[in-house]
């Protein structure tokens, strides 16, 4: 059942792709150009999607003070069905690559004027990374690390709202983030805020 989805942005037939994975964390500074800020903006740019089908959003960005950076979004969550044995199936989005941008990576810049390459950048260069997930149909949460899934889709009680949250920790090595205000990451059609509480 699966492989009859239709892929837009990502192949549902795999849910890992190693070498993909592997093929990024050996290139941080290819693929991560100027630091944690370009990862920011790859998460930032699924909700800026988000916002633009829907008319409008709203972002908010944390700044934590273990380093880790998180990013959640008002909108639909992201895709998520059921197979042939009524499991939910989340779009592999974090561990496998974007069809659109990633082996095209003249095809959209970033605000940065760096190549857009996808979420599996995010997870691939991060030490963690915890995705949550809520939608009209369900909720889930899971981590990663390095990229790699390490947990299934964990249910989670509705509580009323849908979007994703994104939290998630740069590897070592990587150049830090520095002041960062909402005027950093404006986006069309995206209301941005910035909460910064590293002290």
């Amino acid at each position: 059942m699966r492989a009859s989805w239709r892929n837009t942005t990502h192949d549902w037939t795999g849910t890992v792709d190693v070498e993909h994975l592997a093929h990024v964390r050996g290139r941080p500074g290819v693929f991560a150009p100027g630091g944690v800020r370009h990862l920011v903006l790859e998460v930032l740019a699924y909700a800026a999607d988000e916002a633009e089908s829907r008319g409008g959003g709203r972002c908010a960005v944390v700044l934590h003070p273990d380093g880790s950076v998180e990013v959640s979004d008002d909108g639909r969550g992201t895709d998520t069905r059921l197979d042939e044995h009524g499991r939910p199936v989340q779009k592999p989005v974090m561990a496998t690559k974007d069809l659109r941008f990633f082996d095209h990576p003249e095809a959209r810049t970033l605000p940065d004027g760096h190549p857009r390459r996808g979420m599996s950048v995010v997870a691939a260069l991060s030490a963690w990374l915890v995705h949550t997930n809520r939608r009209l149909d369900g909720s889930w949460s899971r981590r990663y690390e390095h990229g790699v899934p390490v947990t299934g889709l964990d249910p989670l009680p509705a509580d009323g709202t849908t979007g994703t949250v994104v939290r998630f920790l740069p590897r070592e090595g990587l150049p830090p983030l520095g002041p960062l205000t909402a005027g950093d990451l404006a986006w069309p059609h995206l209301a941005v805020e910035v909460d910064d509480r590293r002290g």
